[in-house]
């Protein structure tokens, strides 16, 4: 321990090396549910690049190993220490480095908070799409190591198809460019995709270069509520099937729709079913609202509220913004992401509800209808032990159901110690054997985020 510290100190400033377990303990685990944490031998918390490579190349040599972490919002474990680790910080390198508006680039490090990238493109009339809904305290670098979503992929995408290019620091310390500033580029296999989403796993990224569109104009939305999740279900696959991209398409099952009631006084009716909230940010946005609300109520809708103005659609899309804050006050929750077909929405929600009854819980879904991405939550009473191995069977079984309906079993949080197990089922032995060997390549001593994803 002393000897790591002492390498560890230096080149790294003062404050920078802790090892005080009362503030390590504070490191130990991000937000996810069932995930075991151990206890960190030292957190660092480096401000450059050349510091992330000397505390690699030490970790390295001493055989540590080493867990990367952003601001920890993460929901799959893939941020959790391992006994005796180096917990790797890096909310420090946090510079906006560049925004290059001919271009349409941003360079950053990855402690930027993504609503702080967002802001800043913004005054330049850019934005940048992925919106995670913990935006507000995320990072890009946690944003690029998990692949995460948010509330408007259906129009434009997840985290992956913004990152151009990476600098990225590997296990011996050795720096590595990936990818391009150039709109496009096809020269070698694409390194950089195989980093956006490998949770640490097979390097520490520690600079992005990310695209940006021209910001959108303000969004205008409806609700339409229904009597089932089939009709809302059809719905959806209306709105996809005739054309419309849609800014935002979201779905509430009842469990989540009188939650929001309860804690919101939304005054939503207590038959609703099924909350549909869609929205359009394009210049047609009215018509197209107009087609939408039709669509919903040829599914079936059995009241569709659209929004006059912005302020009427901010106040509508709240419900949604609402939900998960209105779960949680029902108990211990633990947040499921599972993406199937769009057409095979309405089936993965009343099979949750299933679920849900078969083991006499309560559990509440949230949806990216437009994207057929699933938030089931599993609430429950974490001191009873009973309930919550219930709580853990049933989301097994929300597993099983997603890829029996030929989904996958992570849409945008990531594997992380919570679907481990989950991901070998997924992916079958050949392509599990195949992830192995690229993982040896990048980490030949296993050191990088040991135990996460495979």
């Amino acid at each position: 321990m002393s000897d790591l510290t002492d390498r560890l100190t230096q080149a790294l400033p003062d404050g920078a090396v802790v090892v005080d377990p009362d503030v390590t303990a504070a490191y130990r685990h991000d937000m996810a549910g069932f995930c075991a944490a151990g206890q960190p031998a030292v957190v660092v918390f480096p401000e450059t690049v050349e510091q992330v490579q000397h505390v690699l190349r030490t970790a390295t040599e001493l055989r540590v190993p080493v867990v990367p972490q952003g601001a920890r919002t993460g929901l799959s474990g893939a941020a959790n220490a391992v006994d005796g680790c180096i917990v790797l910080s890096l909310v420090k390198l946090n510079r906006i480095l560049e925004i290059d508006p001919v271009n349409r680039i941003a360079v950053v490090e990855p402690g930027v908070v993504n609503a702080e990238l967002s802001r800043a493109v913004e005054e330049l009339g850019l934005s940048y799409p992925p919106d995670p809904s913990s935006w507000e305290s995320c990072t890009i670098g946690g944003n690029i190591g998990t692949g995460a979503g948010g509330l408007c992929c259906v129009k434009y995408g997840v985290t992956s198809e913004y990152v151009l290019g990476l600098d990225v620091v590997l296990a011996d310390g050795r720096l590595v460019s990936t990818g391009r500033r150039t709109a496009k580029g096809v020269a070698g296999y694409d390194l950089t995709r195989l980093f956006v989403g490998s949770e640490g796993t097979l390097g520490v990224v520690v600079r992005a270069v990310l695209a940006l569109r021209p910001a959108p104009a303000p969004q205008l939305a409806l609700a339409a509520e229904f009597p089932s999740a089939q009709t809302a279900g059809a719905a959806v696959c209306e709105v996809m099937a005739r054309g419309l991209t849609p800014s935002l398409m979201e779905l509430m099952d009842a469990v989540s729709v009188r939650a929001v009631n309860e804690l919101g006084r939304m005054g939503l009716p207590e038959s609703t079913q099924a909350l549909l909230l869609v929205a359009f940010d394009g210049p047609d946005r009215v018509a197209e609202l107009a087609r939408v609300a039709r669509l919903c109520r040829e599914a079936g809708a059995t009241e569709v509220v659209p929004a006059e103005d912005q302020a009427e659609s901010d106040l509508l899309l709240a419900a949604r913004r609402m939900a998960l804050p209105a779960l949680d006050r029902l108990g211990t929750t633990m947040i499921d992401d599972v993406a199937v077909p769009r057409s095979r929405l309405a089936e993965m929600l009343d099979g949750v509800a299933v679920i849900a009854e078969r083991h006499g819980l309560t559990i509440g879904v949230v949806s990216h209808a437009g994207d057929g991405n699933t938030h089931p939550i599993v609430i429950f009473d974490a001191s009873d032990e009973e309930q919550a191995a219930r709580a853990k069977r049933s989301f097994d079984e929300i597993m099983a159901l997603g890829l029996e309906l030929g989904g996958t079993i992570t849409g945008e949080h990531g594997v992380g110690l919570l679907k481990r197990d989950w991901l070998a089922r997924e992916l079958g032995p050949v392509a599990l054997d195949l992830q192995r060997q690229l993982k040896a390549v990048f980490d030949p001593l296993g050191i990088l985020n040991p135990g996460k994803m495979i």
